[in-house]
């Protein structure tokens, strides 16, 4: 079996679209404000193109806190404000939704460190519909 990736889908995964939205929607809710450049002192720096918790940066009070290594970043960075996830001993969850045909089809969670990898644990769930 072969998979092809459709081209559109490189669209969502370059992470300046989270810049862009945060440009057109400032304030939103369901938006982390999110730039081309660093916008205070607490800050993740972000690869355009990158994946799995790869070469991210977290900036505390203007310190870096955690540096990840990976490839990535020859394309640019983006700058997301800091929002620390509850801590639940050293596990932060994070929540990924899937939409199929604007329905809910399913729910993921991830936990890791403060930076979530490719070595976190990962429990999807399956919304059926009945």
């Amino acid at each position: 079996m072969q998979w092809i990736e459709p081209i559109w889908k490189m669209l969502w995964s370059n992470k300046a679209l989270l810049a862009v939205l945060w440009e057109m929607h400032p304030g939103h809710p369901n938006l982390l404000p999110t730039y081309f450049e660093p916008m205070g002192r607490n800050y993740v720096r972000k690869p355009l193109l990158a994946r799995e918790g790869a070469n991210i940066t977290v900036v505390r009070y203007g310190q870096t806190v955690i540096e990840t290594p990976g490839d990535y970043g020859h394309e640019g960075f983006v700058y997301q404000d800091l929002y620390d996830l509850p801590d639940f001993d050293g596990s932060r969850p994070v929540l990924g939704s899937w939409i199929v045909d604007g329905e809910p089809a399913g729910l993921g969670i991830r936990e890791g460190g403060l930076v979530t990898g490719n070595q976190g644990r990962f429990v999807p769930h399956v919304f059926e519909k009945r």
